[in-house]
Order: structure tokens, then sequence, then C-alpha cells
């Protein structure tokens, strides 16, 4: 590997490179996600199958360990992958990034279960699961990074977005084949080996990511740090600290709505599996439409203001909306995580951008790595085992929304108190 950066700049001002730009940020986020989603929607049977257990709720909570697993190691991976998008640029951590994501996804497709090779089973899918989150935890950001820095004077949220539309086209995608499969498989055939099929399609999406991106290169900004991980820890420490304040509550009410809540509906609720994934899908789709219109208005009034009325959401209305996911009703239901998708939506439609332009540019890979994933990894990803094991232990269905609360809280008051408006700050 060459310690040279690109040498090649895009320029914002070209439609054409534009297009290429957004493409190439969007790919890879769809690939990561589709593979995080279906591990998420697949999680009970995965569990039967790798984590056998008498109850089970153990088995849920066990392979929902194993997705928690791939989110804590997420900051290891953004220093990793930060530091190279520093110091060598930002395409060459988004090539390297999401070929490390799909190989262990065929891989799990492809596992041996407890039935047929005993405890290395178990060993295998969190090795594999660990593999995934050090991806992940360099890709979004440094495509973030990527698109904020080649965004046309004014297009800055409407070009960023497109990292987290094509995250959440992944987990739409991975949901959309996950109803599609059910749909079409009998409970037993999904069981025995239909599951496996939506990991080995994984295969085909990291090919078509990099296939984009080999021929995409981008100068890396004057007066980058040569210690962007020292620096993160030293110089830059308050900014990375206000960055992952602001992103718990984000990530808890975006897994808790819809990664956790396809779970929620299944065993709570007692809904078929189909139902689950179909009311998931149109609220994927919603959110689609959404993040969009809230970063066009995040260009034009501000990142705070969506920022705070997103957080708020999530603080005051997240135990109201759980009661309406814990409903027979499926129109109920749905409104429940309608009030989820604008929640989540207005928070994207500020904080996308927001995330790079709170990280000096010395270290805005490496620290806006740390930041995101250290606060998704240890709140986001783990939501879906904390929710699991507060109904287990309370008792309570409405339990998980408490959690939900607090993490908007803490967002709401980072936006409200620590940060300052960044729209119309220059990135190098």
């Amino acid at each position: 590997m060459s310690n040279s950066p690109e040498t090649i700049t895009i320029d914002p001002t070209s439609s054409d490179t534009r297009r290429k730009v957004i493409l190439a940020g969007l790919i890879g986020n769809v690939m990561e996600w589709f593979d995080f989603a279906v591990y998420g929607y697949f999680a009970s049977i995965i569990g039967t199958h790798f984590f056998p257990s008498e109850n089970p709720v153990v088995s849920l909570i066990a392979a929902f360990g194993a997705f928690a697993a791939g989110f804590l190691v997420r900051p290891l991976g953004g220093l990793f992958f930060g530091r190279i998008g520093d110091l060598l640029g930002r395409n060459r951590a988004m090539m390297l990034s999401v070929m490390a994501m799909a190989v262990p996804t065929v891989l799990i497709g492809l596992l041996p279960t407890y039935q047929s090779i005993g405890i290395a089973a178990p060993i295998l899918i969190v090795i594999l699961r660990i593999i995934q989150g050090l991806s992940v935890g360099g890709e979004y950001t440094s495509s973030l990074v990527f698109l904020a820095e080649h965004a046309k004077p004014g297009h800055r949220a409407r070009t960023a977005f497109w990292g987290m539309w094509g995250a959440t086209a992944g987990i739409l995608l991975g949901s959309a084949i996950g109803a599609l499969i059910s749909g079409m498989l009998s409970e037993e055939q999904l069981l025995n080996w239909g599951w496996r099929v939506p990991f080995l399609f994984g295969a085909l999406v990291a090919g078509i990511g990099y296939l984009i991106r080999r021929n995409i290169h981008a100068s890396r900004p004057e007066g980058t740090s040569t210690s962007p991980v020292k620096d993160t820890f030293g110089v830059y420490l308050g900014d990375v600290v206000k960055v992952a304040l602001l992103n718990i509550g984000f990530g808890v009410g975006f897994y808790a709505a819809f990664v956790y809540a396809v779970t929620y509906i299944k065993t709570v609720d007692k809904l078929p599996e189909k139902i689950a994934l179909d009311l998931n899908t149109m609220s994927m789709v919603l959110l689609l439409c959404f993040i969009p219109l809230a970063s066009w208005l995040s260009d034009r009034i501000g990142r705070k203001p969506l920022m705070v009325m997103g957080s708020a959401i999530l603080t005051f209305a997240a135990i109201p909306l759980f009661h309406l996911l814990h409903s027979t009703d499926i129109l109920m239901i749905f409104m429940g995580e309608v009030g989820f998708v604008l929640a989540v939506a207005l928070m994207a439609g500020g904080i996308v951008a927001a995330n790079v332009e709170l990280i000096p540019s010395a270290v805005r890979c490496t620290g806006l790595a740390f930041a995101y994933n250290a606060s998704i990894g240890f709140f986001g990803g783990t939501t879906p085992l904390i929710s699991a094991w507060l109904i287990n232990s309370t008792g309570d269905p409405i339990s998980p929304a408490y959690w939900v609360t607090g993490a908007g809280a803490v967002s709401l008051l980072t936006a409200l108190f620590l940060i300052a408006e960044t729209k119309d700050r220059v990135l190098d």
C-alpha cells in the first residue's frame, strides 16, 4: 500500500462529478447496512441455530449479544479506517472497508450451525460479527466526510445525507428481502436454509460497490495531522466528545425503531414475521422520503433546529409511541413507527452534515469515526440487547421506551447547550 495520498481533486461544481461522488458514497453504505440489518431481522432464527437454549428468550438475547459485539468494536474500526482516511485519502478507507464487510457476510451465510460443529459455531459467528463491526466503523463516517467535503456550496446537508440514505436503503433492502423470503418459504424452509440466502446475496452488492469506487479519487485536505489518533484524544478531545453525545439519541432511536421493532412485533405483540417485516419496510420507505426533505430544510434554516426537534420527539414521545407499538392493531403499530420515522428523519437532516462540520479537518476522519462509532456502538447497537433484557427482567413491554427517552434527552441537551450552529462553517 502506497503512503502517498490521492492527488486527483474532485470538482464539486461539475454535475457529472457530483453524481459519481454521491454514488460512491451511497453504494458502500447500502451494502454495509444490508448485511447488518439482515442479521437483526433473522436474530431469532440465528439464536436457535447458533445459541440453542430451552428458553427461546435466552437464545434471542445471546443472538443480540453477538449483534452487539459487532457494534462494540466499531470505535476500534473507526480509529483504524479513520487513520487511513486522514493519512492516505478518503476513498482508500472506503475501498478497504467495503471489502472487509463482504467476506464475513458471505461466511455467515455458509457457517455450519451448533448442531453440526458444536461450540465452534457461536464462537465463529461472534468473530465474523466483530470483523463486520470493524468494517462498518470505517465505512459510514468515511463516506460522510467524503460527501460533505465535496459538496456544492450551500448544499452540504443535501449531499452528505446520501450516506445516511444509503445506510437506510441498505436496511430497507434487508427488510424487503427478508419479507420476500418469509412470504415465499414455509416456516420450516426459512428455519432450515432460507435465512442464509440474504447473507449470500450480500456478495453481489459488495462487488458492485467495489467496481464503482475503484475509479473515484480525492485529494487529502491540507493541514491534516500526521498523528490523527493521538490528536483525536488530545488536542481535539472536546470536539469528539460533543459529537459522541449528539449521536446517542440518534443511534438509540434508529435501532429501536428499525431493527429491534421487528423482533418486538414478533415476540411481544405475537404477530407473524411477515407482518413485522412488511410494517418495517413501509416505515423505511417513509424515512427515505423524509430524509431528503429534512436535509433541504437543514441547508435553509440550520442544523440545530432539526436536531432539537428530532431529539425532543424521542425524549417526550418515546413512551406513547411504544404504547402504539405494543398493540395487535396493525394500523396503531404503524402509527407508532411513523412517529419514530419523523424523529429520526429530523435528526438526520441536521446531524449528517453537523457531524462533519463539528470535527476539525486535522483529524476529521479519525475524530468523527471514533466519536460516531463510540456513540452508536455503545448505545445504538446495544439497543436490541438492552431492550430484550429490560422486557425479560421487568416484565414491562414498554420498558425499552425508557432507554430511548434517556438517550433522546442526552442528544437534546447537547444540541441545545453544547454545540454551535455549523451551517455556514467553511470546510477545508
